[in-house]
């Protein structure tokens, strides 16, 4: 039997249907969920709009795929739990759109993730999954048994975007608060890296897809292609890509190939942190996952049928 899920980002709604364990649709909207609100623990009226006109189209598809709705699994992350109206909100779409959304803490958002990515990504020793979200950023410690350690930390891009960058492009003194910024935020993940040392980092999805598209249309002229799911990205490579964003504005960075309207302005922060992680922890190996959460859910749901 088909199943639907949907992944309500901070920044970007994501629908996902499946039908014996193989995805046969999916959609992405930018719905900037976040925007405005999420450093006061609020979603927008606006936001909320946004979200019910995405949502009603996931709906119409769902129902053209003649899919009930008790197998359609939509997962609220971060900006929906901590939203102090995040129970209207969901009121908002149930009778909207008949979909309910289940809200996730950043334990189970992590959990997700992991299933996700080793779906897609071959782990053999200690490695460091991050998933940069627009309100969170999930990272865990693992390897081919299991989760090691793992963490969810309310420090995501469009957080990162309306507390540093002020300027567009980015000052480097923004850069340098935001360095100390991970620095304070990020300990327990230090004592984690002390712990456990992982030296590959496997980037999970959204920026890190950009950064890698970017990379093949500088190396190759070309996308990947979308039968690909997991990426050796050189470190010296996403370096070259870092400085470009840094020391661009926005049209700049969207003139770059395989930028994407989605990501131009909050892969300037995102990249900010992968660099502060690959410098900090000393990684020598950086992989991408195209799978990540909505490819998590779909695996446990199928699974357990």
């Amino acid at each position: 039997m088909k199943k639907a899920v949907i992944d309500l980002g901070t920044n970007t709604f994501h629908l996902l249907i499946g039908d014996e364990n193989q995805v046969i649709f999916r959609k992405s909207t930018a719905v900037k969920l976040g925007k405005g609100g999420i450093n006061k623990d609020e979603l927008q009226s606006d936001a909320m709009e946004r979200a019910i006109v995405a949502l009603k189209d996931y709906s119409e598809i769902i129902q053209q795929h003649e899919i009930p709705p008790y197998m359609v699994f939509a997962s609220g992350t971060s900006a929906i739990r901590n939203a102090k109206n995040r129970n209207e909100f969901i009121a908002m779409v149930l009778e909207s759109t008949n979909i309910h959304i289940y809200v996730i803490d950043g334990e189970r958002e992590a959990e997700l993730i992991y299933k996700g990515v080793k779906k897609a990504v071959e782990i053999n020793s200690n490695a460091m999954i991050v998933d940069i979200g627009g309100g969170s950023v999930e990272f865990i410690i693992c390897n081919h048994e299991g989760p090691l350690w793992k963490r969810s930390f309310e420090i995501g891009g469009q957080r990162l975007m309306e507390l540093f960058m002020k300027t567009d492009p980015i000052s480097s003194s923004a850069v340098n608060s935001m360095n100390d910024y991970f620095r304070e935020k990020l300990l327990p993940l230090a004592n984690a890296c002390h712990q456990y040392q992982p030296k590959e980092m496997i980037g999970s999805s959204g920026s890190f897809d950009t950064i890698n598209d970017i990379y093949w249309m500088k190396t190759k002229g070309a996308l990947p292609s979308p039968e690909n799911i997991a990426f050796d990205l050189p470190i010296k490579s996403f370096y070259e890509i870092y400085e470009e964003f840094l020391f661009k504005n926005r049209d700049e960075r969207m003139a770059i190939p395989g930028m994407i309207e989605l990501r131009v302005e909050m892969i300037v922060v995102a990249s900010c942190l992968i660099r502060y992680l690959i410098q900090t922890f000393e990684i020598s190996i950086l992989k991408v996952s195209n799978y990540a959460l909505k490819e998590g859910v779909l695996s446990e749901v199928f699974d357990e049928q």
